[in-house]
């Protein structure tokens, strides 16, 4: 594998010099990019998952198939979503793919062929922890790129002498070495200033996310609920590694279980937390939060809010932390609110105020939605004035009756009485996350699905109606997990599973 050697020094002047730009580029959503970058999870940090692909139109996507010359191998298993990255003036794309082996590989987006592969440490296998159910334990939650200092940042689950560490990663994007005072060890970084990490019960599967210059990693606990396990953000300056700050939930518990993580509306960073133990009155759980960049807690119910029924959550196990909130709208007005919604386990959707959350019952509107648990990272579009939002889960109150409505689109009401209604259902076999594609960033949008752990094929759907786009249904795909989602470039569509990554061009 090649290595260079580059001053730390040096590396800072790059930083100082590109961070208004990259900082620029990393707020703005996919379809203002020059590039098509994919350095986030669902493609940006307000986690809408839209995504320009130029071309693809609805007539064009009815020919989408794999692209049979592409070939791209990975050591392990997959659960956190592949990155795309190009360096500027390049004329070729990179794939960044993590795996539960705690490998971090870099792949041609074009051949799938290996640029470069770096080692963070040996996974934890499930023997070493109290419960779980993913063996050996490596990367899970999706990483993030930075290119003002040109780096990928990744949380590994590592097996240490001391046993399981969590340790945060900087490598750089030309050859995976690892950057100049990183690792970051959580349990050490959280003890110097004054804060109790238990890293062995710890696990971390939300997306990790950048904002103005500080790094935030999202942490709960593993399948079981087992236990010494809170709710954390750990927050870390790309520049100072060793300066850090955190935010967990008062509870045992109240983990931040989903996989798009954090996301970030203005300035705020958003998060909802699962359920706590042990607790009679209110102590974070079952909560949706606005955190702010330095990470300080807030007892003003304008920054947190939780259901009336919070307790009846807690004791089901019915997380409203399943899934990550996602900021709506974002023009405002005296009776238009900036709009954010949270998804819970119990099948309730619920429209927020992102500027002042409401304290306990505080939402502007709440319903039923799915019939059973949502637990995938939604994604949001428009269709002229009007903005939707598509999610896995059973309609409740889908047009049509079918058993296998397993993706609900909602029609969102904004104005002094927001609210939303079923627009369309589609009929679908698996839990993957979808995501958006249009191609300018508004017309012919298509939803795009897999049936992770259905029927494990890529499904396509016309944002406006809910028709079926693909003429035939694809290939039967292989290692998908529930969860899984997919990216979207200008010529491809990409799909992480265990052991490869699947292509499909149109």
């Amino acid at each position: 594998m090649k290595r260079t050697v580059t001053s730390r020094a040096k590396l800072l002047l790059l930083a100082v010099a590109a961070t208004t730009a990259s900082h620029s580029l990393l707020a703005q959503s996919p379809q203002e990019s020059p590039q098509d970058n994919v350095l986030t999870y669902h493609g940006s940090p307000d986690r809408k998952g839209n995504f320009v692909a130029p071309g693809l139109t609805w007539q064009r996507a009815k020919s989408l198939h794999v692209d049979e010359k592409f070939h791209a191998r990975v050591a392990g298993n997959v659960y956190a979503q592949p990155l795309h990255w190009r360096a500027p003036g390049s004329s070729s794309g990179m794939l960044l793919v993590a795996t539960e082996e705690n490998n971090v590989h870099a792949l041609d987006a074009a051949t799938g062929n290996a640029i470069w592969t770096r080692s963070l440490g040996k996974p934890v296998a499930r023997s070493a922890l109290r419960c779980g159910n993913i063996s050996p334990l490596g990367i899970t939650g999706t990483p993030v790129i930075d290119e003002a200092s040109a780096a990928i940042y990744v949380d590994a689950n590592i097996a240490d002498p001391s046993g399981p560490r969590h340790r945060v990663f900087a490598l750089s994007l030309k050859d995976g070495s690892v950057m100049p005072g990183w690792p970051i060890d959580v349990t050490d970084a959280l003890r110097s200033v004054q804060q109790s990490f238990n890293s062995r019960d710890q696990n971390q599967r939300g997306a990790l996310t950048i904002l103005n210059g500080m790094l935030y990693v999202p942490f709960g606990g593993h399948f079981g609920d087992c236990g010494d396990y809170h709710g954390w953000v750990v927050g870390v300056s790309l520049q100072e590694p060793r300066r850090v700050a955190a935010w967990s939930t008062r509870a045992r518990g109240g983990g931040i279980w989903a996989p798009g993580g954090i996301s970030v509306a203005g300035r705020s960073l958003f998060v909802a937390t699962g359920n706590t133990f042990g607790v009679s009155t209110w102590r974070d759980g079952e909560a949706v939060f606005r955190l702010a960049p330095d990470l300080h807690r807030s007892s003003e119910k304008r920054d947190f809010f939780a259901p009336l029924n919070w307790f009846a959550l807690d004791q089901q196990d019915a997380d409203l932390g399943g899934t990550n909130p996602i900021p709506l709208n974002a023009e405002v007005s005296a009776n238009r609110p900036a709009l954010m919604l949270a998804l819970g386990k119990d099948g309730q959707g619920y429209l927020l105020d992102q500027n002042n959350l409401g304290g306990i019952g505080g939402s502007l509107a709440a319903e039923t939605v799915s019939r059973r648990p949502i637990r995938t990272a939604p994604a949001v579009y428009e269709v002229g004035a009007d903005m939707y939002v598509a999610l896995q889960g059973s309609g409740a109150h889908c047009p049509s009756a079918a058993s296998d409505n397993q993706l609900a689109v909602l029609k969102v009401r904004a104005g002094e009485r927001p609210g939303f209604s079923t627009a369309w259902c589609g009929r679908l076999s698996g839990a993957g996350s979808p995501i958006v594609t249009a191609s300018d960033g508004h017309a012919d949008p298509i939803i795009w699905i897999v049936g992770a752990e259905g029927d494990n094929r890529l499904h396509g759907f016309r944002g406006d109606t809910g028709e079926p786009i693909l003429d035939r249904p694809g290939p039967a795909m292989s290692g998908l997990h529930h969860f899984q989602t997919l990216i979207a470039t200008k010529d491809r569509l990409y799909v992480g599973a265990d052991g490869q990554v699947y292509a499909f061009t149109f």
